[in-house]
């Protein structure tokens, strides 16, 4: 089975980052009074996101659109769908939806990639997280 190159590297650090804190900014958009907190955007690990309802609506909507090659139209309906989750996801737990749709802008291509390449990678959540977190 040919896997995309990125499944490793790219999907799961753009995802995963577990360690590292991301300084989002919060209240003022410009930066001013409100300032800045740090705070880790995956919680203690990835199972943190992996339990999320917000990542199990992005597999759901990603197994409906990516189950056949979609049409370049259809492609960039699920990637505008896919940055709503996101930033609903980033509301939920407190953090920016601006900051958490750019620090995962590239996902939606990538995860139709990997659909591309692995049919079988949409076929259950527990195949999607394998494809996209890596083995649990």
């Amino acid at each position: 089975m040919t896997r995309f190159p990125w499944t490793g590297a790219a999907v799961l650090a753009a995802i995963s980052l577990a360690a590292a804190p991301v300084a989002l900014a919060q209240g003022h958009p410009a930066g001013g009074e409100g300032g800045a907190s740090t705070t880790s955007i995956q919680g203690n690990d990835a199972q943190s996101w992996i339990q999320d309802a917000h990542i199990h609506q992005f597999y759901e909507l990603s197994a409906a659109s990516l189950k056949a090659p979609p049409s370049p139209e259809a492609l960039t309906a699920y990637e505008q769908k896919s940055f709503a989750i996101f930033r609903a996801f980033a509301a939920s737990r407190g953090m920016s939806p601006d900051a958490m749709q750019d620090h995962l802008k590239l996902i939606p291509r990538q995860v139709a990639q990997i659909a591309k390449e692995d049919p079988k990678a949409l076929d259950t959540y527990g195949s999607f997280v394998d494809a996209v977190f890596g083995p649990q």
